[in-house]
């Protein structure tokens, strides 16, 4: 029997509205003093004021962090903690995508522990627990609000590096869908596969659990089931509510079980070519899913079924080429582009493949993948997916 241990935040308020108890949910915490961690755009088009307009009328005094950026790097985290330790704050409150709370988790690991960030990366452990956070994701995508992880890309090396363990974890999420109904097309398609493919990988892992199965299982039916209405109705309410409480399960899935090989090479290519990791997720996981399937052939096929593309009378072999046509023809239809159509340079690329492919394996996630690749096939999988 495999013995699954489950983290996940202190609390979570879900729904419509959620927004509105920011600053009951931070006193919960014991959270009096937040830095509000976010990114430049939140600002200048209002959306902050969702939380901020609450903090203030609540009496609650706080200071904003913003230069977080897309793929949060070293020198970042290391500005931000600057700026924590100046302002004297005894809580964080992250507002936006994956990468404002993924700088905050950040902050407070390295803030609390000191150092290098790279010290803290996987498999090295982190030592003390920092300042509590209260996470508040905008887009339905990387389940970061409700997971271990956090993903920082060292200035330095050009290395985007897992950062795992119980403190990176948000002592509070608040998942409110509503602040979604405004995401752009590309971002609601990409974040949307994003979290199919956390709940894939989740549900084929090495580290399953019949607890983040569960979750998994839930992810996968409704993100296949809204995933292109939202995209074609951006004000679908519920379509819009089912991707962002699915886009929770997700990441509370893989942050139990863990994510494979999908992850394990989309993070060098979002490092060294700046493709959003939903969408570099998005390019890769037609060709994984094809490589990986045979080692799990009954998971796979369960997840055709979760998915709906496939009965229960079929056979797993005719499930998993379903679940395979399902994948391509979800890409086609999003307009996933290539590495290539991307405009990604091809020599670069190419020259890339094996630090890409070592960077890869020593982020330890594709150990979890059902079939585990050498570096040599990782090599040959970023050059089938290129064109």
């Amino acid at each position: 029997m495999t013995i699954a241990t489950i983290l996940t935040p202190r609390m979570i308020v879900i729904g419509g509205g959620a927004i509105a108890q920011v600053a009951d949910v931070l006193g919960q915490v014991g959270g009096t003093r937040p830095l509000v961690v976010t990114d430049k755009f939140m600002v200048s088009s209002g959306k902050l004021a969702a939380a901020t307009d609450v903090l203030t009328k609540a009496g609650v005094a706080f200071d904003v962090f913003s230069d977080t950026i897309e793929d949060p790097t070293t020198e970042i985290i290391e500005a931000g903690v600057a700026r924590m330790k100046a302002g004297g704050y005894d809580s964080l409150v992250a507002f936006g995508g994956g990468s404002p709370i993924d700088t905050a988790k950040a902050m407070s690991v390295l803030a609390a522990n000191g150092g290098k960030m790279r010290q803290y990366k996987v498999p090295n452990p982190i030592p003390k627990q920092g300042l509590p956070l209260v996470a508040i994701p905008t887009t339905a995508g990387t389940g970061s609000e409700v997971t271990r992880f956090t993903v920082i890309t060292d200035t330095e090396t050009d290395e985007k590096m897992l950062i795992a363990g119980v403190p990176c974890m948000a002592a509070a999420a608040i998942v409110d869908y509503e602040l979604t109904l405004t995401k752009p097309y590309r971002l609601t398609a990409d974040t949307g596969i994003d979290s199919l493919t956390h709940a894939i990988e989740a549900y084929v892992s090495k580290r399953a659990s019949p607890h983040a199965d569960s979750l998994a299982r839930a992810a996968m039916a409704a993100i296949y089931r809204n995933i292109r209405t939202v995209c074609a109705e951006p004000q679908n309410r519920a379509a819009r509510e089912a991707m962002m409480l699915a886009s929770t399960q997700a990441g509370m899935a893989f942050s139990n079980s863990s994510v494979a090989l999908v992850h394990g090479m989309s993070r060098p290519i979002g490092a060294f070519f700046h493709v959003p990791h939903g969408l570099s997720n998005a390019m890769l996981l037609p060709a994984i899913t094809a490589f990986s399937a045979g080692a799990a052939l009954n998971r796979y096929a369960d997840c055709a079924r979760f998915m709906g593309v496939a009965g229960d009378d079929v056979s797993d072999q005719t499930a998993v080429a379903m679940l395979l046509d399902a994948l391509r023809q979800l890409n086609a239809d999003l307009k996933v582009p290539t590495p290539k159509a991307y405009g990604i340079d091809e020599a670069k690329y190419m020259s890339l493949m094996p630090t890409m492919a070592e960077q890869a394996l020593a982020s330890g996630s594709p150990n979890n993948n059902p079939r585990v690749p050498t570096k040599d096939e990782i090599v040959a999988l970023y050059q089938t997916v290129w064109a």
